[in-house]
């Protein structure tokens, strides 16, 4: 029996080789699948911080925005607030009902300084004078100025046209306001010492009044004024003239119809293109209005 076995089972060295290898490769090809399972397998990542720090990042952004908007909200309160409209007289009004009206420090302080300067609101127009003040802002305000002597002053008025304009042609002579010194101009009524001195430089500023309109753009002298005094003056005489091709910064910046910058403009254009021959070759300059060119026209000098 043993030999019978023998000589079935017995294997030469080469045999014997094989067989281990082909455990070896039948071990290995069995064990494939659990090391690819381990080699592949799945990560598991903890979110639960991850989650917690992204709720906490929104919690305090939602807060940082409701801060803001209260800030916002605040600031636009204090700085913005609605105005509130009533029935006012813009002569020596408080600062305080300015501001209830709407209007700004700045505004306010505008007003002050021109009535710390004599200037007076007769007219609801006049307040359109005070720069500082919008169209739009006028138009809200306009419904609500009540200007307790306008009744008075514009029956002083409708007397005073009747009754004294005759009498002004009559008894005195007008005043020339290109030559008049400061006394002659104190003799026109509704001048003062202030309002002289304002003509006389305003006059040399210009180099003399080319119509009684301009008197208007003197600061402080509002429509009524004016409508007191025109029929008293007159506008006679040459009036000194702006060499536009010879003129340099320094005389050009005295003059009240230009700024800075569009005096710089003029004196760049004629140093590139050569002097100006008429004023449609000023209006090719960007920054000068129409506005600047009709009242410049009377003054300038193209020789």
């Amino acid at each position: 029996m043993k030999n019978f076995l023998k000589s079935y089972f017995e294997f030469s060295k080469k045999e014997y080789n094989g067989i281990l290898v082909l455990c070896l490769l039948i071990i290995v090809i069995l064990s494939i699948p659990s090391i690819y399972r381990l080699c592949n397998q799945t990560p598991f990542y903890e979110f639960s911080q991850f989650e917690r720090e992204i709720e906490s990042f929104r919690s305090s952004a939602q807060e940082l925005k409701k801060y803001d908007q209260r800030v916002n909200k605040d600031y636009s309160a204090k700085e913005i607030s609605s105005p509130l409209y009533f029935e006012f007289d813009p002569n020596r009004l408080p600062e305080t009902q300015w501001q209830k009206l709407g209007l700004t420090d700045k505004q306010i302080r505008v007003i002050k300084n021109y009535e710390s300067k004599g200037g007076k609101f007769y007219r609801k127009e006049d307040l359109q004078k005070i720069y500082s003040i919008g169209q739009e802002q006028y138009a809200k305000l306009e419904p609500y100025i009540s200007i307790k002597s306008a009744l008075r002053k514009e029956e002083h008025e409708t007397t005073y046209r009747s009754q004294e304009k005759q009498k002004t042609k009559n008894t005195f002579a007008l005043v020339n306001i290109n030559e008049a010194d400061s006394i002659q101009l104190e003799t026109i009524r509704g001048i003062g010492p202030t309002f002289a001195r304002r003509i006389i430089k305003y006059r040399s500023r210009l180099g003399g009044f080319h119509n009684k309109e301009q008197l208007r753009e003197i600061y402080g002298l509002d429509s009524a004024r004016y409508d007191q005094i025109k029929d008293q003056i007159s506008v006679l005489g040459t009036i000194q003239k702006i060499k536009i091709n010879r003129s340099t910064f320094d005389e050009l910046k005295k003059y009240p119809y230009l700024n800075y910058n569009q005096i710089n403009a003029i004196i760049q254009y004629r140093n590139q293109h050569g002097n100006y021959k008429n004023i449609y070759e000023l209006s090719k300059i960007g920054i000068l209005t129409p506005e600047n060119l009709h009242k410049m026209a009377p003054y300038l000098d193209f020789q």
